[in-house]
């Protein structure tokens, strides 16, 4: 064992311990161990665990979480580490299977009233026997085209406990079903990306930090604010880019790093930094960086040389922007700024500022969450291109760095496995048939309502036709859709048209009430599992203990859908004969020998007690170097394994909103002069929350009370749209279009400017009834977004392509009816 390669958490060390750690440190292990209780002591006993929010430990005592605090290895933790006991202990916990009153009762199939949120409490085997039911009617009344299981999402973290693992198995042991391509997060992006750079580029490793402040000269956050986003990860955060942005910081101040954040709103890192802001108006950073381009071309800015060697296709595209081709329009600094809202003279400056020195561009994923989102980041790689910078340190472009951890120096070290997802090799499910009767298989994640709406309309999606199959079920599980898709009033029109919804989750989300059976799984921190410590850095591997027992009648996912398979005879096969703690030992035990070569591990038992084992320092990375340094050797995944300014696979497909190069095309609507904006003149901004994980943590109660605003989400607004309708800072408003209407709490602030405000996504919808066009009571933005396709190649969300308008709410304001769980009916 290497200390060198990890390190005892302070409390959690043995006398096992004395061969292979110093007298020093022992004697602070062992006196920190007698300082330990028992668990139903008078002082209790600290437990460790870890979230999306970091790793932390419990103190239990008499069976309780008592109090939360940050690992001390995390010297920077998010505030919304205090938010986490509140996910155990809160009034929204799922805490009996129940079924939907109706359904059960009445008209079965009928959804009409599916949204009321009447519900009776059933047992466990009655609910599970109903679940399996509902599988077997679909397969044999209709097929796998009928039954959608392909949720997206997020989830708790864990190895083991991966709520869509564990029921995309389970339902795969018994049947074939709808699945999905792609995310909400960066559907547009992770399309097009592969056209232009070769990879999805939105999940990649980016340039490590520590390269980029050593080298950067100017640093460009475009639609980005990675203070903000950075607090939560995919898998355990460290939050170690902090002290990335600490170091930065002092660069800005002494003049070291230029930082420009290109957003409308001044954000959380721009206020952190005290860096440089270019406001653009709202959904026009396409005309603006055309703008750039010009510049950049007419004043021989560009490096030539580069774009001969890495990049093919800069002659078919630079027409465009002379205004040689079929517009006729010269794309001109003076032609960008009355659309984009940026001074002619200062588009110019900013270009030669890029093109002076090393320049590292670093995009955030809202600006491609709008209609033709697959633009800016195409356009973004063409100006990476045109700088030359691509592959040197502290130079070309990310769409990552406010991610999970990306930029953190990786350790290089393996991680451990996961529970498998799909049906075992040589394994056959229960209903083979795998006939979707011309259907497709698999649709973009954000169509499924309409494929609910229009089922066997066909749509063009990234170079192939999809059929949209005709769904009758849905299964989902620990993800919340009613969050993360748009326009809640289409949504509920679709499951009016479902025959039969179930949801398992440990929280009462909107996705329960507009279920029809709906089983109580039970939080992470109730049972056993393991994390990766650092999803990009890599920095460990963390124990995640048990707190407390499952509260009410919740279980683990595990647990559920070992019963579920029972009913079926696969039970076996689906647990492959090893309870919670095999496997959790098994997932150890093979990261263990997958990095015998690279360092010793501890066996299972030490880590168990341990906490964490530690993989050692990270080493520098530089994003795309090793094709800067022989492209011919190292290749890009595009078909012609270089940058492609232009494609010609895009181009073949005869797409009319994403042809072979970037192109500006207006929106269907758009704030600032643009469309709709003489009826609803405010941009709705609903971008990732600075105090939740999307939806997650919402119902910790004693945390939401910290930023709502009369039990509301807070809408952000400047002051003078605040002053033109007459409103005060933390009055009660209205905000509405043709699609919905919401309530919320007014936070006036100077961060935002005339024309703009920002509602965080992720609050839960709390509709005051289940009829359409019913006003939700909490503030949940996708109450206003538009349900449209990014273009026919991405099929992808554009919830960022919406107008409102804002209006001091009066009358009684009714309560809300986001949290609490179901009426329970008799």
């Amino acid at each position: 064992m290497s200390l060198s390669r990890r390190k005892f958490l302070k409390g959690l060390a043995t006398t096992s311990a004395a061969s292979v750690i110093g007298p020093g440190l022992l004697m602070q292990a062992a006196k920190a161990a007698t300082e330990q209780a028992s668990p139903y002591s008078t002082e209790g006993s600290w437990k460790v665990s870890g979230s999306h929010w970091g790793a932390f430990r419990a103190k239990v005592y008499n069976g309780k979480v008592v109090e939360i605090k940050p690992l001390e290895y995390d010297k920077y933790p998010t505030d919304m580490i205090k938010g986490i006991k509140g996910i155990i202990y809160n009034p929204s916990r799922v805490r009996y299977p129940v079924v939907r009153l109706d359904w059960l009762r009445k008209h079965k199939y009928s959804g009409e009233t599916r949204g009321n949120n009447r519900f009776v409490r059933v047992t466990w085997d009655e609910a599970l026997d109903l679940f399996y039911k509902e599988l077997e009617r679909v397969q044999k009344d209709y097929g796998p085209w009928a039954l959608h299981a392909g949720q997206t999402g997020w989830r708790a973290t864990g190895q083991f406990h991966s709520c869509t693992t564990h029921m995309q198995r389970a339902v795969a042991m018994h049947g074939n079903f709808v699945k999905k391509v792609g995310d909400y997060s960066t559907g547009a992006g992770q399309t097009i990306l592969p056209y232009v750079l070769g990879s999805t580029e939105v999940y990649a490793q980016g340039t490590s930090w520590p390269d980029i402040l050593a080298n950067s000269k100017t640093i460009v956050l475009w639609a980005n604010d990675p203070l903000k986003n950075s607090q939560v990860g995919w898998q355990c955060e460290t939050h170690g880019a902090y002290e990335y942005y600490e170091q930065l910081k002092q660069k800005v101040a002494k003049g070291e790093i230029r930082v420009i954040s290109i957003d409308p709103v001044r954000s959380k890192s721009q206020n952190y930094l005290n860096c440089e802001q270019i406001y653009v108006n709202p959904q026009t950073d396409l005309p603006f960086m055309l703008a750039i381009a010009h510049t950049l071309y007419k004043e021989e800015l560009y490096d030539k040389k580069f774009l001969d060697t890495y990049a093919l296709g800069f002659d078919e595209f630079i027409p465009y922007v002379l205004g040689n081709t079929e517009d006729k329009q010269e794309k001109t600094p003076e032609w960008a700024a009355p659309i984009c809202g940026v001074e002619p003279d200062k588009i110019r400056e900013f270009a030669r500022l890029m093109a002076a020195d090393r320049t590292q561009l670093i995009f955030g994923w809202a600006v491609q969450r709008q209609e033709h989102g697959e633009q800016p980041y195409w356009m973004g790689a063409v100006l990476a291109a045109m700088l030359g910078q691509i592959g040197l340190p502290g130079g070309g472009i990310s769409y990552s760095h406010h991610y999970s951890g990306v930029g953190i120096p990786s350790s290089g070290a393996s991680g451990p496995g996961g529970f498998p997802r799909n049906v075992d090799e040589g394994k056959k499910p229960k209903w083979e048939n795998d006939d979707f009767k011309g259907y497709s298989n698999t649709i973009p994640v954000a169509r499924w309502v309409d494929a609910i709406l229009e089922p066997g309309k066909e749509i063009k999606y990234n170079g192939s036709n999809v059929k949209y199959p005709d769904i009758k079920m849905m299964v989902i599980s620990g993800c919340n859709p009613w969050n993360h898709h748009q326009d809640r009033n289409r949504m509920k029109t679709a499951f009016q048209k479902l025959q039969t919804v179930v949801t398992v989750e440990f929280a009462w989300t909107a996705s329960c009430r507009f279920s029809d059976i709906v089983l109580p799984a039970c939080s992470q921190f109730e049972r056993n599992d393991i994390d990766l410590y650092g999803s990009y850095s890599v920095s460990g591997i963390l124990a995640m203990h048990k707190l407390v027992d499952p509260l009410y009648q919740s279980k683990p996912d595990f647990e559920i859908f070992t019963e579920l398979c029972r009913r079926f005879g696969r039970h076996k096969e689906y647990t492959r004969g090893k309870d919670e703690m095999e496997w959790v030992r098994e997932l150890y035990d093979g990261c263990r020998e997958a990095n015998a070569g690279k360092f010793e591990m501890p066996e299972f038992d030490t880590f168990w007690q341990e906490g964490l084992v530690e993989f050692g320092p990270g080493k520098p990375f530089i994003r795309h170097a090793a094709f800067r340094e022989d492209p011919e050797i190292n290749p890009l995944g595009t078909p012609s394994g270089f940058i492609e300014i232009f494609s010609r696979k895009i181009d073949r497909f005869g797409y009319k909103y994403c042809k072979g190069h970037p192109m500006w095309f207006e929106k269907s609507e758009r704030s600032h002069g643009g469309p709709k904006s003489d009826k609803y003149p405010l941009w709705l901004q609903s971008c990732h929350p600075d105090q939740r994980l999307h939806s997650q943590m919402c119902e910790s109660e004693d945390y939401r009370a910290t930023y709502t605003v009369k039990g509301r989400e807070p809408v952000y607004i400047s002051p003078q749209d605040a002053q033109k309708r007459g409103i005060k800072d933390g009055d009660l408003v209205r905000v509405f279009n043709d699609r919905g209407q919401l309530l919320t709490g007014a936070v006036i602030s100077d961060n935002y400017p005339q024309g703009v405000i920002r509602i965080h996504e992720g609050g839960w919808f709390g509709p005051l009834n289940e009829k359409v066009g019913a006003i939700d009571t909490y503030g949940d933005p996708n109450t206003l977004t538009q349900d449209i396709g990014s273009s026919e190649l991405a099929q992808a969300t554009s919830a960022n392509t919406v107008v409102v308008d804002i209006e001091k709410f009066k009358g009684e304001a009714p309560p809300v009816t986001s949290f609490g769980g179901p009426i329970y009916e008799s």
